[in-house]
């Protein structure tokens, strides 16, 4: 698993920011009507594929059954309504969202291909239930889920990547760090540099 995980609302900033060598990232477009949302699929399945980066959609893993596209996250409201089985059949992968004991306990059950804790620190992104979860959490975390790739988000910074991975993270996610830069471009090249 790459060690920098880019999440995007959209498409178009999918399209400027892979071309510069992503290889992990999640389309996270929420809210839209299911035209819009296919079609926003659609070009980011499109960029992924011509610039060799891994597609994950959040969410609607039944689209992601519709297009083939191989990965899907899920969070664990996600996780109570979809057909793991189905994705299963059809060689799709899925990462799961936890923030406390018994959400790891459920998600670990379910096999996934990765797991992700969070928030690691305060983040602007959305209102959360739960504190930061801290290093302390990533260590116990990681021991607890062994060999499957634990996914590190919330609040995370390139200044903050050598703690998260010592910690035991195999791969940081970003959102609002990027999305909320004056250049997209120029911080997703420090974070690219920041995971090598």
């Amino acid at each position: 698993m790459d060690r920098f995980y880019l999440i995007s609302g959209t498409a178009a900033l999918l399209e400027r920011l892979v071309p510069l060598g992503v290889k992990l990232v999640q389309l996270r477009a929420k809210d839209l009507p299911p035209d819009l949302l296919r079609a926003e699929a659609l070009r980011a399945q499109a960029v992924c594929a011509t610039y060799g980066a891994q597609l994950i959609l959040n969410d609607y893993w039944e689209l992601a059954l519709d297009l083939d596209i191989d990965f899907v996250h899920l969070g664990q409201e996600d996780l109570d309504t979809a057909d793991l089985a189905a994705l299963r059949r059809a060689g799709v992968r899925y990462g799961l969202s936890t923030h406390d004991e018994a959400e790891l306990e459920h998600a670990l059950a379910c096999d996934p291909a990765y797991v992700a804790l969070g928030p690691i620190f305060p983040t602007l992104l959305k209102q959360m239930n739960w504190a930061p979860q801290g290093h302390a959490r990533i260590r116990a975390w990681k021991d607890r889920a062994g060999p499957v790739p634990l996914v590190a988000i919330g609040g995370l910074t390139p200044e903050r990547l050598p703690e998260v991975f010592a910690a035991g993270a195999d791969s940081a996610a970003v959102v609002t760090d990027i999305q909320q830069a004056l250049d997209p471009e120029a911080r997703t090249r420090t974070w690219i540099e920041a995971t090598i």
